[in-house]
């Protein structure tokens, strides 16, 4: 099953009777701007819960990275809060492209839910409105489930465990191309990307309808970048959030399951960088091994 839900299908499930009724969650979010908690106020999906990226789906900032994993008993209050329990169906949603959505994605299947149980929104608040489905203002009220936390359930790679991976197998910067070159760097203190890793920019993942790419597409894609081929894959972006849509891309892809994921580097750049010990590259090409 894919880990992507159309908005049509999205729709037939929270109205259809005798079923379990999905929980919503909205995880839209603004780099440097302002708190996307406004946007929700304007509107969501009817019966959506706002889940903040800095408050909920990351610890505190720090040498860890800019998004660090959150503690896992917290997060699981948190969610447990917005109406999330062991056996629940949950469907998260961002602005369009999945790119935070998939770090929600990520944690829940992180803390112990299976795969089979969370869903990102193809299209997210844009293609749900697009497609002229209701949405709502109201502020629900979720009733607290239970949920127990079990974290560790995904692959995590620190700054040692990246430089490995860049070695022996495969590491996707999932940064722009000016970002990975080394052109430009708006945010960490140093310019460039891990020694060894490969560019796999995560707009690269929509169609010009701005729907996510057929499966086959972004297999053939990524098979370019050469996942098929690695013993082991990984990913990274500025700060561990917009890599979790690569890993989310490579299951949608059939290239990795959900008993065989690919790896987060949860402290990415932000991390790498700030380390004035770890070295640096620049340029289009990744440094022969």
């Amino acid at each position: 099953m894919s880990p992507l839900i159309s908005p049509a299908d999205l729709a037939q499930l929270m109205t259809e009777s005798g079923t379990e009724s999905p929980v919503v969650l909205d995880v839209r979010y603004r780099i440097g701007g302002p708190p996307a908690l406004a946007d929700y106020r304007a509107g969501h999906l009817p019966g959506a819960v706002f889940v903040d990226m800095n408050t909920v789906l990351a610890g505190p900032p720090g040498t860890a990275g800019r998004h660090p994993l959150p503690d896992p008993a917290r997060l699981a209050g948190d969610l447990s809060s917005a109406g999330v329990g062991d056996r629940s169906v949950v469907v998260c949603y961002d602005d369009v492209d999945g790119s935070v959505a998939g770090r929600a994605w990520w944690l829940l299947r992180w803390l112990g839910l299976a795969a089979d149980r969370v869903r990102v929104l193809d299209g997210g608040y844009a293609g749900w409105v697009a497609e002229g489905l209701p949405v709502s203002a109201d502020v629900p009220t979720p009733a607290r489930a239970v949920l127990t936390p079990r974290p560790g359930s995904m692959p995590v790679l620190d700054a040692d465990g990246a430089a490995d991976t860049a070695r022996r197998g495969l590491l996707l910067d999932a940064r722009a191309p000016a970002r990975y070159r080394g052109e430009t760097e708006p945010i960490d203190p140093r310019a460039g990307h891990v020694p060894g890793a490969r560019n796999a920019p995560f707009a690269e993942h929509l169609g010009p309808d701005g729907r996510w790419r057929a499966p086959a597409d972004l297999a053939e894609h990524y098979r370019g970048l050469g996942v098929a081929d690695a013993s082991t894959v990984g990913a990274y972006c500025g700060s561990g959030v917009t890599a979790t849509s690569v890993l989310l891309a490579l299951e949608h892809s059939g290239l990795r399951s959900p008993e065989h994921p690919a790896a987060l580097y949860v402290g990415s750049w932000s991390n790498w960088s700030a380390d004035p010990g770890r070295p640096i590259a620049v340029g289009a090409e990744p440094e022969s091994s």
